[in-house]
C-alpha cells in the first residue's frame, strides 16, 4: 500500500467510525479533509451520507466507497477521533501511528455493560418525571418502566434490525407499565410517567444533528436523518396511543 492509498484508507476509518458513533455530516466531511491535507492530498473531495461515505483522494487514485451499516450514539469515540485527527494534522503522530490508533478505537472500544445503560435509563426516567413537575410517588413506576422499555427496544433492534418496529414495542412497554401502576394504585398520574419514561428513547441527537445538516447546507443527510427521526417519534406515539386507547 502507498502512502496516498494509506491516506485514503485512514479518512475512510475515521470518517465512517465518526458516522456510525452519531457525529454530524459537516463533522465527517471537515475531519477527512483536513486529514487529507496534511497529508499532500490537496485535491481530495469527500461525499458523506448517513448509510455511506464516498470519498476520492485526487484524480490519479481510485475513489472509494465505505457502507455505514448501523448507527449509534457513542460520543466518546467521536471524541477519541477528533483527538488523532488534529494530532495527525498537527504532525505530532505519521500517518502510519494515525491509522494504528484509529484500529485500535475501533477494535478496542467497548461500551457499557448492558446494565448500566438499563440502570441509567431508568435514573433519566426518574430525573425526567421530576422535571416535569410530577411527585415523588410516581418515581418508582418511571424507573421500571422507563429501564424495560429501553431493554426491550434494544433487544428487539439486535434481533429484527427494525428500529421502528423496536421503539414501537418498547412505547408499549413503557405505556402497559403506567396504565397497569396507576389503575393498581401505584401511580398517579399516568401521562407524566409515560412522558418521562419514553424520554430515554425519544431521538434527541438525531433530530439535532438533522438540523445543523440542514443549516450546514447538507441536505440529503439532513433530510433522511429528519425522516428517520420522524419515524422514530411516530413509532413511540403509535405505541403510546394503542394503549391509552382501550
Amino acid at each position: 500500500m502507498t502512502n496516498s492509498e494509506l491516506v485514503v484508507e485512514c479518512c475512510l476509518l475515521a470518517g465512517r467510525l465518526m458516522m456510525e458513533s452519531g457525529a454530524e455530516t459537516y463533522r465527517a466531511e471537515d475531519t477527512m479533509d483536513r486529514m487529507a491535507i496534511s497529508q499532500k492530498l490537496t485535491d481530495s473531495q469527500s461525499f458523506v451520507m448517513p448509510t455511506g461515505i464516498i470519498f476520492s483522494g485526487n484524480k490519479t487514485l481510485p475513489t472509494k466507497l465505505v457502507r455505514i451499516s448501523s448507527r449509534t450514539t457513542d460520543l466518546e469515540k467521536i471524541a477519541s477521533v477528533n483527538a488523532v485527527s488534529r494530532r495527525l494534522v498537527k504532525a505530532e503522530i505519521t500517518l502510519e501511528e494515525a491509522y494504528d490508533e484509529l484500529k485500535k478505537i475501533e477494535n478496542g472500544h467497548r461500551k457499557y455493560p448492558f446494565w448500566i445503560q438499563i440502570l441509567a435509563a431508568s435514573i433519566a426516567s426518574g430525573a425526567f418525571l421530576l422535571l416535569f413537575g410530577n411527585k415523588l410517588e410516581d418515581v418508582p413506576t418511571a424507573l421500571v418502566a422507563g429501564g424495560l422499555g429501553y431493554m426491550v427496544a434494544n433487544l428487539l433492534e439486535e434481533k429484527t434490525r427494525v428500529k421502528f418496529f423496536a421503539e414501537f414495542f418498547a412505547a408499549i412497554v413503557v405505556s402497559f407499565i403506567a396504565t397497569l401502576s396507576v389503575s393498581l394504585g401505584l401511580g398517579l398520574e399516568v401521562d407524566k410517567i409515560i412522558i418521562g419514561s419514553v424520554m430515554p428513547l425519544v431521538p434527541g441527537l438525531l433530530i439535532t444533528n438533522a438540523i445543523r445538516d440542514l443549516m450546514a447546507g447538507h441536505f440529503i443527510s439532513g433530510v433522511s436523518k429528519g425522516a428517520e427521526a420522524f419515524l422514530t417519534a411516530f413509532a413511540i406515539g403509535a405505541g403510546v396511543a394503542l394503549i391509552l386507547s382501550f
